[in-house]
């Protein structure tokens, strides 16, 4: 069984690298369109997000996103909590808001194409990160996260992973810690192989309901 999870691992790193190598090549000139965009809407603050999130056994690492989000995200959470008890209950259910206001015009057309995660790559070739993971945590999550936590440090954050292919947006803040902590404790490369292909599927999906609205 040790060796059957060593195998596992390395295959997995292998293809991390060479994924993360090849998306390397799709990064940079998404840079180059995305300062852009924002740049003609006058917005001239970083296009990158940076923030603390819990890695591999409870480490905490440097998470890379593009920004979609005002600069003063947190400023602005903090008040919609305090002023909008309906938001505030849907934050404090699901750890987001559906239609959040803090999220720029440039930045929902980065989030409904999924451009967002494409810096994750970076995490990926720094083995912060995998392909396939669970999602990478808050460290403010972490007393929220309760007995789950502990199963759902045994293997690296992902790009994507479980959660986003059966669920996604549509499940509560509690049922996607019990479908993340099913991941870690049952995680293969067939389950890996599945997961990898079913996003593509899933994005596609997103990508055509959005459309239609």
């Amino acid at each position: 069984m040790k060796n059957k999870k060593l195998v596992y691992f390395f295959c997995k790193r292998v293809f991390d690298i060479i994924f993360s190598l090849i998306g390397l090549v799709f990064l940079i000139p998404s840079c180059i369109i995305i300062k852009i965009l924002y740049l003609i809407t006058g917005d001239f603050n970083n296009i990158f997000f940076v923030q603390d999130r819990i890695g591999l056994n409870g480490k905490n690492f440097k998470f890379y996103k593009f920004r979609t989000m005002f600069v003063d995200a947190d400023d602005i959470l903090e008040e919609i909590l305090k002023t909008d008890s309906e938001l505030a209950i849907e934050y404090r259910k699901n750890k987001k808001i559906k239609n959040d206001p803090r999220i720029t015009k440039i930045g929902r057309f980065i989030r409904n194409s999924s451009l967002d995660e494409l810096p994750q790559i970076l995490n990926i070739l720094k083995n912060d990160m995998s392909l396939i993971g669970n999602r990478p945590y808050l460290p403010r999550e972490k007393e929220d996260m309760g007995e789950y936590y502990f199963d759902i440090i045994k293997t690296k954050p992902g790009l994507t992973g479980y959660w986003q292919v059966n669920g996604r947006s549509d499940v509560s803040f509690e049922s996607r810690l019990k479908l993340e902590q099913y991941y870690s404790n049952n995680c293969s490369l067939v389950m890996d192989i599945k997961i990898f292909f079913k996003t593509f599927l899933v994005v596609i999906k997103g990508a055509i309901s959005k459309g239609k609205r």
